[in-house]
């Protein structure tokens, strides 16, 4: 976690850790060893490798629009959990998330577009209609569903290897804090 926030603390400041990326390509050519998992949205203004100032192999992110989950991204999640020992899993929401926005104003989609959308409808005590409690409700109820639905997720966290933490990231100054 010190690592992550550090990092970010970096970006933010915009002192950004030099880094060899020709020595760790080389380093990691043959195996990868991250330290953190992090679940985010494929919003491309969020990325994780930026917004922690980290390099090639230090994190295993996994994105998807509005940072959802189903079975295929619970697995890659549980790969990085089980076969590359993470030792953190982050779900990482974000300011002004066009996804929730969508799903908070309702009305229909495209099916595929739809299924995202549908997903992402939370219950109104967990946000409702404001985008902002909704993206922190979110990255909440992700990170309450990967550990409900994964076995080796709920291993891990009970053995005290992994720890599970909500965060949301601010566009506005690129900061990231904790989701209580």
């Amino acid at each position: 976690m010190e690592r992550l926030l550090e990092g970010n603390r970096r970006y933010v400041e915009g002192n950004l850790a030099p880094k060899d990326m020709k020595a760790k390509r080389e380093a990691t050519k043959d195996s990868q060893h991250p330290f953190a998992a992090i679940v985010s949205c494929s919003d491309s203004r969020v990325v994780p490798e930026f917004i922690f100032d980290q390099g090639i192999g230090d994190i295993f992110v996994v994105r998807t629009a509005g940072n959802i989950v189903d079975t295929i991204t619970l697995g890659s999640i549980e790969y990085g959990v089980e076969h590359l020992h993470t030792k953190i899993l982050v779900v990482l929401g974000h300011e002004k998330c066009g996804a929730i926005t969508s799903a908070c104003k309702g009305g229909t989609c495209p099916p595929n577009i739809q299924a995202v959308m549908d997903k992402l409808k939370l219950p109104a005590h967990l946000g409702g209609r404001d985008v902002e409690k909704t993206v922190s409700a979110n990255a909440k109820a992700v990170l309450d569903e990967i550990r409900g639905r994964s076995e080796i997720v709920r291993k891990h966290e009970a053995e005290g290897k992994l720890r599970l933490v909500a965060m949301k990231y601010h566009l506005s100054d690129g900061r990231v804090a904790v989701v209580d």
